[in-house]
């Protein structure tokens, strides 16, 4: 009641401003502006080469109304302006919902302004949300609907507002997304460009083709609703896909695509560029800047071309992305997003860097790690290492089996070979020990921005992560506990060289220095001689591999002291089990990431001194103790800190002059539980590794 009473009392105040604004506005007021001129925007590379100039041209064609098809203007009035041909400019109904809305959700949930108001603020007016410009804007609309006939003004509207990609009005949008003159648009077509209205840089069909599609269906639906198409007419157009124009020629293709789209969302997202998206978009394709970004356009080349050397056939083979970090400054060097941010597959401008990430796998198991070390637990604890473990959760919820990949493990092993070998019954140990919770903040301390579930499964890998963000966080390894939020831009200025934003040059402890190197001193060993040994380089360097659940995401990330690299090989689209015959091997984070890994590294590196890694003030070596009667190879020598007891074997594994260099496993991968499926998880790994025997979700290292 106390809400219906709020709602009736700026129901009247709307209407009584109103008025009143109308009276004290004068007809003058609705007099066109000569915009100020603009000048294009230009990007530069990390060493200041140009990589692309942001031309400030508005692509602008005005059609008479005769010429829009009725699909389009009914889509239109569907999606943005229902009773646009019953109101008189100003929408009280709209108004009056809009401001229940926002009521409830506490800030601007809904918009009420109708095609009128649209057309008065985009063309009449600037776009600041001010009480005293919407009154305004209230008036002018109600001022027009007296002497304009809603055709014009709807072809004023049509005429003018912005689609996205420099096209205002739908002739100049028509031609830019299809090729084709607004009036030959199919029902499909209207409604993606009556969707684009809203927000055309979040459903750009180019960038964000499932959000499009996703929105473009919506349009569909209220169409239907409103009673202007049929039902066979609303799924035929559903079913289409998008069919879009090749956005680019030639002449018009520049390095590191996805990378520079990535920098354009930069500033088009960040309030300090402008208060509304229409101010930060006008700012970056007409204010003249200039954008300095950090990209290495040499390291970018290596990155494309050592994907393309492992994964030639863009047809058949999966898609992958690469990340390059300098873990010191937090400067992404290098963004690999998909193969050809130019193709004209209508996925090609999605970022498969970035987005909603996929599954972790393996990978994830450092980063509990990290919060056990940082918990004070020590690397030399020994857990017991059994094939299979079943554990009680909390009361109410349905046990977790554990399983290692074949059959793998038994009796005891410390911290060290359970991450050399990624012995999932022993992570899910030590997870339950730290607490999702625990884990999942230290997560998102080194980097982890995607919403994580704290929940025991976590450990595996069962959680979307991003490629960047994966590299981030191993280069807060990489820089021995010290984060440095990744950057893409060093600086920008406008056209007369004022400095309007410089990256700040912020470090962040997140691990102390002591336990930083002891986990690199690990994830040594993992590539030395565990599941990574296909990423060995010419120097030092650490990493995990990780297999998600079925094979459908395989990730390598590892670093150098200078470097951190994140890869991830996975179908894109299909996401299909990268296993025979869909794939000539079964894909695990040890074979063609691993790979990536190895040659970009590689080449990448060449020329760099070669920098050892801190050395942890504790010994960090493997630790196993098996029954006497299924002895292990290696020698009998315990670990010290670690007495073997009698009837058991103990063995010290590890190179240099702590013991002798174990035989290279066959790189199992490890597996995990589904967080919402199956509470059965099974492990395993490596390259040729097989899925478990029982039908379990798996994740593996």
């Amino acid at each position: 009641m106390a809400l219906r009473r709020i709602s009736r009392a700026l129901l009247a105040l709307v209407v009584c401003a109103s008025v009143l604004a109308a009276c004290s506005y004068r007809r003058s007021d609705i007099t066109p502006v000569i915009p100020q001129m603009s000048e294009s925007s230009r990007i530069f590379a990390g060493d200041g080469t140009l990589l692309t100039i942001l031309h400030a041209e508005q692509n602008r064609q005005a059609v008479p109304y005769a010429d829009f098809p009725r699909s389009l203007i009914d889509a239109v009035v569907a999606i943005e302006d229902k009773r646009f041909w019953e109101h008189n400019g100003v929408d009280l109904q709209a108004v009056l919902r809009a401001a229940k809305a926002n009521a409830t959700e506490g800030g601007i949930a809904q918009g009420g302004s109708t095609i009128t108001q649209q057309y008065v603020k985009n063309a009449l007016l600037n776009p600041q949300q001010t009480v005293n410009r919407k009154l305004k804007e209230m008036s002018l609309a109600w001022q027009l609907e007296r002497t304009t006939s809603k055709e014009l003004i709807l072809e004023l509207y049509l005429n003018t507002i912005y689609f996205g990609h420099g096209a205002y009005g739908a002739q100049a949008a028509a031609q830019t997304y299809f090729g084709v003159p607004v009036g030959q648009l199919d029902l499909a077509q209207s409604a993606l460009l009556a969707a684009l209205i809203q927000s055309p840089s979040a459903t750009d069909p180019y960038v964000a083709p499932e959000a499009a599609i996703e929105r473009r269906n919506l349009v569909l639906g209220e169409l239907l609703a409103e009673g202007k198409i049929t039902v066979p007419d609303q799924l035929a157009a559903k079913a289409a896909p998008l069919q879009l124009k090749q956005e680019f020629s030639a002449e018009d293709r520049f390095p590191a695509g996805h990378f520079v789209e990535e920098v354009k969302q930069f500033i088009l997202g960040d309030g300090r560029f402008g208060d509304t998206e229409e101010a930060r978009r006008n700012l970056l394709f007409g204010g003249g800047l200039r954008i300095y970004t950090t990209i290495d356009l040499d390291l970018q080349a290596l990155g494309e071309k050592a994907i393309a050397e492992v994964l030639p056939d863009p047809v058949s083979q999966p898609d992958a992305a690469l990340v390059a970090i300098e873990p010191s400054s937090g400067r992404v060097l290098a963004m690999v997003g998909g193969r050809d941010f130019f193709g004209d597959s209508p996925y090609a401008k999605v970022n498969l860097a970035m987005g909603a990430g996929r599954q972790a796998g393996s990978t994830f198991k450092p980063m509990v790690l990290a919060a056990a070390l940082d918990s004070g637990t020590a690397l030399n604890k020994v857990y017991k290492a059994s094939p299979e473990m079943t554990f009680d959760l909390a009361p109410g919820d349905e046990e977790w089996t554990v399983r290692n990949y074949g059959g793998a493990g038994g009796g005891t092993v410390n911290l060290v070979e359970a991450t050399i070998r990624s012995y999932n019954t022993v992570y899910a140990q030590l997870m339950l020990e730290v607490g999702p919770e625990a884990a999942v903040a230290m997560a998102h301390e080194l980097g982890i921005e995607s919403p994580l579930e704290p929940v025991p499964a976590l450990v595996l890998g069962t959680e979307n992560v991003t490629v960047l963000e994966m590299a981030d966080a191993y280069a807060t390894f990489a820089n021995r506990g010290l984060r440095v939020a990744p950057q893409f831009v060093s600086l920008i200025t406008d056209a007369n060289g004022t400095v309007l934003y410089q990256a700040p040059q912020t470090q962040t402890r997140v691990l102390e220095t002591e336990t930083a190197d002891q986990l690199t001193a690990v994830l040594e060993q993992v590539i030395e001689r565990g599941t990574g040994t296909a990423a060995q380089i010419d120097r030092p360097v650490a990493g995990k591999t990780g297999t998600a659940e079925e094979y459908r995401d395989a990730w390598f990330v590892g670093y150098t002291p200078q470097l951190a690299v994140a890869v991830w090989v996975g179908y894109a689209q299909q996401r299909l089990a990268m296993v025979p015959p869909t794939t000539p091997l079964t894909v695990t984070g040890g074979s063609w990431p691993a790979e990536i890994f190895q040659l970009f590294t590689s080449a990448a590196t060449t020329g760099q001194a070669v920098e050892p890694f801190a050395a942890p003030e504790a010994a960090v070596r493997p630790f196993v103790e098996r029954p006497a009667a299924a002895p292990v190879e290696g020698t009998t020598t315990t670990v010290a800190g670690q007495p073997a007891p009698g009837g058991t074997t103990t063995t010290a594994v590890g190179g240099g002059p702590t013991g002798p260099t174990a035989p290279t496993p066959s790189s199992p991968p490890s597996t995990s539980p589904p967080t919402t499926a199956s509470p059965t998880s099974a492990a395993g790994g490596g390259n040729g590794a097989q899925d478990a025997p029982d039908p379990t979700t798996t994740t593996k290292a």
